[in-house]
């Protein structure tokens, strides 16, 4: 395995892109070519690092997600409604995602194809932030089931590597009539289900790279990798009461050419 350091760089990027509409995917792919990890066993460790920054989203909101567990007649967001809600979310991927698996491996988890996805998203981004309206859902009490579907419907872009599933869900989120923040926080919740299944699969698939010399590697990313997306979701979540997403649009936009010219194929 890679010396102790990049898993110490790597759970840092991925903790501090996973929920920002950067794409952690294509940071990760960007800062394995730039540490010369890269291989089976390293697309293998990005993922389980991923299961550091679910843990992080579900412990901030823990609240919610224990709410789950039986109807709150003062939050609609809670019980069997609210699981209906993440599962309508949840569902479109995991379809496109089973199908598509091979063929996004094969083709797509590449430096180009991160950088136009990069590209394709901030414009994207811009394009929502522009012709943005007024709300009408401030909070996640008053998500219906057409704008979880919805949602779900964006979050399947997120399956091309460097387009983001954060910037995905909450474009989609604002797109369909959701406050920014309230996006914001839908996406967070959203990611759980669809991320731990995705990281299963393909934990179930690959565990077997991994040897018992690997387990510190492992659990430093790991513990970085929580760390760091805690950090940054609250920090996020308090940015978006004071400013737009055109901010990481312009950083997609800088970053996409720089990786394009800069990364080989």
């Amino acid at each position: 395995m890679a010396p102790w350091y990049v898993a110490v760089i790597l759970g840092l990027v991925e903790g501090l892109t996973e929920f920002l509409p950067v794409s952690s995917t294509g940071h990760l792919i960007l800062a394995g070519h730039a540490l010369n990890f890269t291989g089976a066993k390293a697309e293998t460790f990005d993922i389980a690092i991923q299961l550091g920054a679910i843990l992080a989203v579900a412990v901030l909101y823990r609240e919610r997600f224990f709410g789950l567990l039986r109807t709150d007649p003062l939050r609609r967001f809670s019980g069997t409604r609210g699981l209906w809600l993440l599962f309508l979310t949840t569902l479109p991927a995991l379809i496109l995602g089973f199908f598509a698996h091979g063929f996004i491996k094969r083709h797509l988890f590449g430096p180009h194809s991160v950088a136009l996805a990069l590209g394709v998203g901030a414009l994207l981004i811009l394009v929502v932030e522009m012709r943005r309206r007024r709300p009408r859902v401030y909070g996640l009490d008053e998500l219906t089931p057409g704008l979880a579907l919805g949602v779900g419907l964006f979050q399947c872009l997120a399956l091309w590597p460097g387009f983001s599933r954060a910037g995905a869900t909450i474009m989609g989120g604002m797109f369909l009539g959701a406050e920014r923040k309230v996006a914001a926080q839908y996406s967070f919740l959203a990611a759980v289900p669809v991320m731990c299944a995705a990281v299963g699969y393909d934990l179930l698939k690959s565990w077997r790279l991994f040897t018992a010399e690997d387990v510190v590697f492992l659990a430093i990313g790991f513990v970085v990798s929580f760390v760091s997306a805690w950090a940054a979701v609250k920090t996020f979540i308090a940015l978006l009461s004071r400013c737009t997403l055109k901010p990481f649009a312009w950083y997609r936009l800088v970053l996409a050419p720089l990786v394009w010219w800069f990364w080989p194929a």
